[in-house]
Order: C-alpha cells, then structure tokens, then sequence
C-alpha cells in the first residue's frame, strides 16, 4: 500500500492542489495528513479538497489545535481566531476530533506512527541534528519502528537506536531553500522524501486576496527561496526547550 504523507499544509491550496495532482501522490491508496493543515489563507478550502478526496487520514497539529482554541493573545491567537472563522463551526467539530496520532502497519516497514511534532507532543522540536538522547526521549512512548513527523519543515531522514524518523517536510511552508511542496512517499518498504514543483508566484498572489493577516511575514521570504533548512534547522535547534 502507498501512503503519501503530507505535512504542514498551512492553509495554501496552491501548493496542495499541486501534490495531489502529481503522479506520485495520486498512486497512493492512502494520504495521512500530518497536522498544521488550516493555520494559513485558504483553511476551508484545503479542508474540503482532503475531505472530498476520499484517502485521507486526519492528525492533528498545534496550528490546528489553535485554530480550534486559539491562545488568548500573539500571533498565533489571531491566527487561530482568523482561520477559525474562515472555517465555522462545522468544520471546526470536525477539526476538533482528529487524533494526536496514526497508526499504520505497512508492508515491508511494520509499525509507522505519524504524529505532527513527536508522539508526546504536537509542538515538540526534533531536527536533523537534535542530539541522539533527547529523540531518544521524545520517541520512547512510540511503539513502531518508524515515526513519520512534521513541524519544523525541514525533511530528513535518520536513526536514532532501533527507531527511524522520517520529517516529510512541509507541503505549504517549505524552509528548504525553494518553494517547492515537500512531502513523503511510504511504499513497499521504503521511504522517500520528494518535492513536487509549482508556481509560488502565482500562488502568492492567491494566498494575497484572502485578507491573510500574516502573509508576508509566513509566505514571502519562503516563496522567494530565502529560507534554507540549515537555518531553519538552526533556529529550530536555538528554540529546544527554551
């Protein structure tokens, strides 16, 4: 069975529409959607397009949690109340119910648990170089031998003990150095990090006409390039704990 796993969406339907449309995703017979989906422009929109697609597998990320309870203030709280009331109350009951996590016993790969940020945690910060004894940790409650996340929107792909997590990257909100959507391919025992091009230009000028309250600040500099992962993964790894 292939399952794409699709990460941090945020709100940009531009981006979605270009994975579903590509080959690759549309081979799999399952699609897990691994959290942050409606924190961003167009959240009822993404929400309708997995909806109606039919394969999807919703878990929840600490966008979505705030979007459903937005925090009393910052930039998250507006956020929240902003994709809350693109959303209404329909969708967000049904927001509302998506699990931390997903369980999938997959062919070739045994157990595979999809969380957002760790098991444990929804916002939790693991990175490519986050020292060996502290995923150890955040990784000793899931009993699978690979754990698919999210989060901090930056893929990799590495070993810790017995346990491979495996960061699909962000779909809407890449900090890879392009814009391209980044995602997950779990197929026949493998697991493939991949990218799948698509206009940031014209996308952004989508993502513009909502009213969007954090656009530049979210969207620009990523839609340029202007984002790498060693930075990203470096200002993640500053935030550990603090």
């Amino acid at each position: 069975m292939r399952v794409a796993a699709l990460y941090d969406v945020h709100g940009n339907l531009p981006a979605l529409d270009a994975v579903l449309a590509d080959p690759r995703c549309r081979a799999a017979e399952t699609i897990v959607c691994g959290g942050d989906l409606v924190a961003g422009p167009l959240p009822e929109a993404c929400l309708d397009r997995l909806e109606s697609d039919g394969r999807a597998r919703f878990l929840r990320g600490n966008g979505d949690r705030e979007t459903v309870t937005p925090p009393d203030d910052g930039a998250l709280a507006e956020v929240g109340a902003w994709a809350a009331a693109r959303l209404g109350p329909e969708r967000l009951a049904r927001v509302a119910t998506w699990p931390a996590t997903v369980e999938l016993d997959l062919p070739g790969l045994s157990g595979v648990v999809f969380c957002h940020a760790t098991p444990r945690s929804d916002n939790e910060i693991l990175t490519s170089v986050t020292p060996e004894a502290d995923v150890a940790a955040a990784l000793a409650s899931a009993s699978a031998d690979v754990v698919v996340c999210g989060h901090t929107h930056v893929q990799y792909d590495r070993c810790v003990g017995a346990t491979r997590i495996v960061n699909a990257g962000s779909v809407g909100m890449p900090y890879e150095g392009t814009p391209d959507a980044r995602w997950a391919i779990l197929d026949d025992g493998a697991v493939t990090l991949v990218s799948t091009p698509y206009d940031a230009e014209a996308a952004f000028a989508v993502l513009s006409e909502t009213g969007f309250p954090l656009l530049d600040d979210w969207y620009g500099a990523v839609f340029r390039g202007e984002v790498t992962a060693e930075e990203a993964t470096a200002d993640f790894e500053s935030r550990r704990g603090a």
